[in-house]
């Protein structure tokens, strides 16, 4: 049993798709990327699978049930931290919490489930109080209550520095790692890549990519970046490195030479340097997401599956 399906999902406004036939899967205790700039349908698509909103087209079903015709089952067995919360200044963190166990009927307790988010000994003050990744940890905690099986999590790491961000990765791996799958809407790339197994990316409504990480650089046949700090540099060495098939750009400063080159002709490139320098460091750098994400928003012609 997968733990979301999409099957030809399309949302309509009036004259606007927000949605556009998107079909995906995401596998039983996988972590799943859902990236896409702001305006991509990534909350419309969110709605659909908590039955917010009706589709105009196509089917959702999320642990094996239709997302609209058992809502309120699913609701049960799923935790969901979404991108707008709500929290009452007023209220503890631990009578957050408690009103969450209340209303799912579990019986969890409380203060495992503040330490389980790093709010040891947070759990007596007014959530008001809390820091910004204080309150994101409380919202996680209270969709943590009932042990779901699916964790939904639109942009859960907004507005969080860099320690709050990290801090919320190590749960959520900590969750997965329990058997939780999670579904990560986020257009902060970097968070995406630290933790998901498989990534989709959404532009203007449709699903123009699904892979990992590696796999999307693959089906670019992206580049990666070789650095060489050599003894010396030879003076036909750009020249020979320039001929080989595959390789776009080098430049040389001082003794160090960097080439952008197709994987295919790594090998080549590093043989051409062992014949002619003596190397005494080297590095590689693959694409960014950053990188692949800019080029399937940007360039139609990219979108493939």
């Amino acid at each position: 049993m997968s733990a979301i399906e999409l099957r030809g999902i399309t949302k309509e406004y009036d004259d606007v798709t927000a949605v556009d036939g998107v079909e995906l899967t995401v596998e039983t205790g996988e972590i799943y990327g859902f990236l896409g700039p702001n305006g991509a349908g990534k909350s419309t698509t969110i709605n659909i699978l908590l039955d917010l909103i009706s589709p105009t087209a196509g089917t959702a079903r999320v642990l094996g049930q239709d997302a609209n015709e058992n809502s309120t089952a699913i609701r049960e067995r799923i935790g969901v931290v979404p991108e707008g919360y709500d929290i009452y200044d007023r209220l503890s963190g631990r009578k957050h919490l408690q009103f969450a166990i209340d209303s799912k009927g579990s019986d969890d307790d409380p203060d495992e489930l503040l330490s389980r988010v790093g709010l040891d000994g947070a759990g007596d003050r007014p959530a008001g109080g809390y820091s910004k990744g204080m309150k994101q940890r409380l919202v996680l905690a209270m969709a943590l209550v009932g042990s779901p099986e699916l964790l939904i999590l639109d942009e859960p790491t907004t507005g969080l520095d860099p320690n709050g961000a990290q801090e919320l990765r190590e749960v959520i791996r900590t969750e997965n790692e329990r058997g939780t799958a999670v579904f990560f809407s986020s257009h902060i790339l970097e968070q995406v890549e630290a933790v998901c197994d498989r990534v989709g990316i959404l532009r203007d409504g449709e699903l123009v990519a699904e892979n990992t990480i590696d796999g999307l650089r693959e089906q670019l046949d992206s580049e990666t970046t070789l650095a060489f700090e050599l003894e010396t540099v030879p003076s036909s060495l750009a020249s020979i490195l320039k001929a080989l098939n595959g390789v776009s750009s080098v430049t040389i400063d001082d003794r160090t030479v960097t080439v952008e080159a197709s994987d295919d002709v790594k090998s080549a490139v590093l043989t051409a340097i062992h014949e002619h320098a003596t190397v005494e460091d080297f590095s590689t750098e693959e694409r960014s997401l950053e990188a692949l994400f800019a080029e399937y928003t940007n360039d139609p012609s990219a979108a493939t599956h």
